[in-house]
């Protein structure tokens, strides 16, 4: 019922029906539209607006869906990642992988600007990412704003490292096509190769874990495989900038 799309269509006082919603979910069932009203101050149009929005002829219809809902919900048993892990270690030290670790520390390091792009769990990542390149002596920025302008002079020697699960996120795609219009060098780390914001890259990175998403399409994929390869290529890059010293 309440996917990623709708929620983004709600406007502020439909947002914080949702949010009062979510937290009371036992009990909305049970309540009529004026006492939800009161509880969240707002008419009861904006309720009927929210429940048009999650696709119910109306409030009763919604009441009936959310206890459905409420119903069926089960306890997720969150798989341990173990074995998974050490698959993704073992594909790491095939000559291939190494290869193309091996490319992006190259073209990382005859860059004069690095910027790392990640949203949401992956702009976390993003975020200790540049800190660590930068640690190990390649200044890099983190933009957390997919929406931030992309306006550059000599963009050719910039290189753009995008962190992304899916690599279908629009704002990072359309992102991605901002730094290869300015000419820049663009490096992508997704779980598939197959990703639209792979096929866009110069050189792309996958590391093929299981996805996981649990109740309102909140992630929780593992992000360690991303965690080592952003050390592993920093420290190559380290490596390449003492040999040119």
């Amino acid at each position: 019922m309440f996917n990623a799309e709708k929620i983004r269509s709600l406007n502020e006082l439909e947002l914080s029906v949702y949010e009062y919603i979510i937290q009371h979910k036992n009990t909305v069932p049970y309540m009529r539209i004026r006492e939800l009203a009161e509880q969240v101050h707002v008419s009861t149009t904006t309720i009927l607006r929210f429940c048009k929005k999650m696709d119910c002829d109306g409030y009763n219809e919604f009441k009936f869906r959310l206890k459905e809902l409420v119903g069926q919900k089960q306890i997720e048993q969150i798989p341990e990642d173990v074995a998974e892990m050490r698959a993704f270690f073992d594909r790491v030290e095939s000559p291939a992988f190494q290869k193309k670790l091996e490319e992006a520390s190259a073209m990382i390091a005859r860059a004069d600007r690095v910027i790392m792009v990640g949203i949401g769990n992956s702009g976390y990542i993003g975020e200790y990412a540049a800190r660590y390149f930068t640690n190990l002596g390649k200044f890099c920025l983190h933009i957390t704003d997919a929406f931030y302008p992309i306006n550059m002079e000599d963009a050719n020697f910039t290189v753009a490292i995008i962190l992304s699960v899916s690599g279908e996120t629009v704002q990072i795609v359309e992102t991605i096509q901002g730094f290869k219009k300015a000419g820049c060098n663009v490096i992508t780390v997704t779980n598939s190769e197959q990703s639209t914001a792979a096929m866009l890259s110069d050189l792309n990175i996958s590391y093929y874990t299981s996805v996981r998403r649990g109740e309102l399409m909140v992630d929780y994929t593992s992000q360690v495989p991303v965690v080592y390869l952003v050390e592993c290529i920093a420290k190559k890059v380290r490596n390449r900038l003492i040999e040119i010293k």
